[in-house]
């Protein structure tokens, strides 16, 4: 543990310096190499911050308005026969839209059952093992101008739904 911690102290500036003398025996101009990839990336920003702001915007709507707890109720009766139980179906629904959002039901799961509880472990291994689908790719297909998007999204929920499935399994199994 001590030589983990010792490593994460030094490895981000043996990074920097790595990279910076690389480029001083490439004969490379470092500084402004650096100033070129800050300024392409202040454009990428500007250009996804849009997306941003309109996804977490639609989140907070989704829990403020109360549709998330009516969508959850109504599926929760069909998951709770599949296996899922209720309180993790509206994880599983913010966590294709934000990460953040889907930790803050989470905590509040932890409060009302416990993060040792069934309940508290399917929730934690359910955020480690599944993605924000639409987060990610809103920004990377944005950023990059992709228009046609083909399978990646129903392979993206198609890996969420097996990363709930085996989350769910697991938790059981604990």
């Amino acid at each position: 543990m001590a030589f983990i911690l010792w490593l994460s102290d030094y490895l981000v500036p043996f990074t920097i310096l790595y990279i910076v003398l690389l480029g001083l025996l490439m004969r490379r101009p470092v500084y402004e190499d650096f100033m070129d990839g800050a300024k392409e990336g202040a454009k990428t920003v500007f250009g996804v911050f849009p997306a941003m702001v309109g996804l977490m915007t639609g989140v907070g709507i989704l829990r403020a308005s109360g549709l998330l707890d009516a969508v959850s109720g109504a599926i929760g009766k069909w998951t709770e026969a599949a296996g899922l139980p209720s309180r993790l179906v509206p994880v599983a629904i913010v966590k294709l839209f934000s990460s953040g959002a889907a930790t803050g039901l989470a905590l509040d799961i932890f409060k009302t059952c416990g993060p040792d509880s069934q309940v508290g472990l399917a929730v934690s291994l359910m955020l480690s093992s599944t993605e924000t689908v639409f987060y990610t790719m809103s920004i990377y297909f944005l950023s990059v101008n992709v228009k046609k998007t083909r399978y990646t999204l129903p392979g993206a929920l198609l890996a969420s739904l097996a990363g709930i499935a085996v989350s769910i399994f697991l938790a059981g199994q604990m």
